[in-house]
């Protein structure tokens, strides 16, 4: 990272504090700062506010305190077009997100929606397709694919919106070692800024130099993902569980 540029942070949240309509209060005060191109994992608790915080990202949620601004822009009305442009959120499930009758037809779906057509478009979902490795399944249904292609298909229909900022919620989860594998080093080839929400602690210490461990809806702690899951005091007060056997001090970081 270039310590002299002076381009807006990829993500930038202040002060978010949301209730949901029923009373239960997710986020009591969150403040954060992504850099451009840094790959942040979101660790935490179930119950600890990561969803709620996801869904402020991109405006899926709004009316509480506080700011998120993505590259310069506050998340409002305003600019919500470009937010959702800049914001890709790659779902838990692809099938939440494939539901066209072609892979190709699924990844063109976001840029056709935002008018991109003819050539330009043609080569927003080429180049998509080649950065996760499915450019031989263009043609294929979606529902003919592995779960592990039919996840990177769904990372391919964000990156066609050439997203600034890509925000994946539990991307290893229910993929085979090998395909958990060929993710990551998709997700460690791209370049955008990454916010990677996980339960998998050996995962965010490969993929994420930086951890940020959510819990009862504030940021309790911020650091390197090595040294936060090698606090075994901090890790059992937010329970958080490495797998047995996994000592984190062992693992050399890529890059």
């Amino acid at each position: 990272m270039d310590p002299v540029t002076t381009a807006p942070a990829s993500l930038e949240v202040s002060g978010l504090a949301f209730a949901y309509p029923d009373g239960h209060q997710a986020l009591f005060g969150v403040d954060f700062v992504v850099a451009r191109g840094e790959r942040v994992a979101l660790l935490g608790p179930n119950g600890a506010g990561k969803t709620t915080l996801v869904l402020h990202l991109n405006g899926i949620l709004t009316g509480g305190a506080g700011t998120v601004t993505v590259a310069g822009l506050p998340v409002g009305k305003r600019h919500m077009a470009q937010i959702r442009r800049r914001v890709g959120i790659v779902f838990q499930d692809p099938d939440d997100q494939l539901f066209m009758p072609t892979v190709r037809e699924d990844v063109a779906f976001g840029p056709a929606a935002a008018g991109i057509r003819g050539a330009e478009l043609e080569a927003r979902v080429r180049a998509a397709l080649e950065q996760v490795g499915m450019e031989d399944f263009a043609d294929r249904p979606p529902h003919h694919l592995s779960f592990g292609q039919r996840r990177r298909v769904a990372v391919a229909t964000v990156l066609a919106m050439e997203p600034e900022i890509l925000v994946l919620d539990e991307p290893s989860s229910n993929l085979d070692p090998a395909s958990r594998r060929e993710l990551a080093d998709i997700l460690r080839a791209l370049d955008v800024t990454v916010l990677m929400v996980t339960h998998d602690l050996p995962y965010a210490l490969e993929l994420c130099p930086r951890s940020l461990i959510l819990s009862d809806g504030v940021i309790a702690a911020d650091g390197p993902t090595g040294e936060l899951l090698s606090d075994d005091a901090l890790m059992r007060a937010h329970r958080l569980e490495l797998p047995f056997g996994f000592d984190p001090r062992s693992v050399t970081m890529g890059a």
